[in-house]
C-alpha cells in the first residue's frame, strides 16, 4: 500500500493535463472560425468565377451559331427572293433577325447578373495613394505598385504632377474590386537615384473601401491605412 501512494497522484496529474487541453481559448477557437468562413467565401467566389467564365465561353459559341444561322438563312432568303414575292421573302428575314436579337439579349442579361453576384460576393475595394511631404517630391523618379507580388501599376511623374505632389496633391495609384482578405501591398519609388521599397499587409473589409497611402517623408516612404464604407460602390 505504501509503495503505491503514487499512483493516485499520478492519475490527477493525467486528468489535469487532459482538462487544461479541452479548454482551448476563445480567440483561437474565434479566430478558426473566422479562417473557415474566409475559406468559405474564396472558393464561393471561385465557383463563381468559373461559372461566368463558362457562360462567357456559351456566348461566344451562341454568337458564332447565330452568325451563322444568319448566314445561311440570308442566303436561302435571298434564294428565295428569287421566286417569290419580295415582302414575304423580307418578312421571313426579319423575323429572323428579331429572334437572333432576343437571344442575343437575353445572354447579355444573363452575364450582367452574374458579374453583379460576383461584385457583391467580393464586397471589397482597394485604392493605394501616393503623396510627398513638403519638398519631398525632388528628384522623384517612376514609383511602382505590386499588390500580392504581381505587377499592379506604375507611374512616372512629369514636372508638372511633381509641382502637384509639392504643393499637397495626392496621386490615386490604383483602385480596384479585391477579395476581403488580406493583401500584400508594396510600394518602390526612386528619389534621387535611390531606391526606397516599402510594403505593408492590409485586410480588405467586406462592403467597404480600404485605403493604403504611402507618404514620401524624409526619403522614406511611410504607409498609412484606413477604412471607409461611406463611399463604395454599393
Amino acid at each position: 500500500m505504501t509503495r503505491n501512494w503514487w499512483v493516485p497522484l499520478a492519475l490527477a496529474m493525467m486528468a489535469g493535463a487532459a482538462h487544461a487541453q479541452q479548454q482551448e481559448p476563445d480567440s483561437v477557437t474565434q479566430r478558426r472560425a473566422f479562417e473557415a468562413r474566409r475559406a468559405e467565401l474564396v472558393k464561393e467566389l471561385q465557383e463563381t468565377q468559373e461559372q461566368l467564365s463558362q457562360l462567357r465561353g456559351e456566348r461566344v459559341q451562341l454568337e458564332a451559331r447565330v452568325e451563322n444561322v444568319l448566314a445561311a438563312t440570308m442566303e436561302k432568303r435571298a434564294r428565295t427572293l428569287l421566286m417569290s414575292s419580295e415582302q414575304n421573302a423580307m418578312l421571313q428575314l426579319d423575323g429572323t433577325l428579331t429572334a437572333a436579337q432576343d437571344n442575343m439579349l437575353a445572354q447579355r442579361d444573363r452575364m450582367r447578373a452574374l458579374g453583379d453576384a460576383v461584385r457583391r460576393r467580393t464586397g471589397a475595394v482597394l485604392v493605394v495613394l501616393f503623396r510627398a511631404d513638403s519638398g519631398q517630391a525632388t528628384g522623384l523618379g517612376p514609383v511602382d505598385l505590386k499588390i500580392d507580388e504581381a505587377a499592379a501599376a506604375t507611374r512616372t511623374y512629369t514636372p508638372t504632377a511633381t509641382a502637384a505632389l509639392q504643393a499637397g496633391a495626392v496621386d490615386q495609384v490604383y483602385r480596384s474590386e479585391v477579395l476581403p482578405t488580406t493583401h500584400t501591398i508594396t510600394v518602390s519609388a526612386t528619389v534621387n537615384g535611390q531606391s526606397v521599397v516599402q510594403g505593408v499587409n492590409v485586410n480588405a473589409v467586406r462592403e467597404a473601401v480600404t485605403y493604403v497611402q504611402f507618404t514620401m517623408r524624409n526619403g522614406q516612404l511611410v504607409p498609412s491605412t484606413w477604412t471607409s464604407q461611406g463611399t463604395t460602390p454599393f
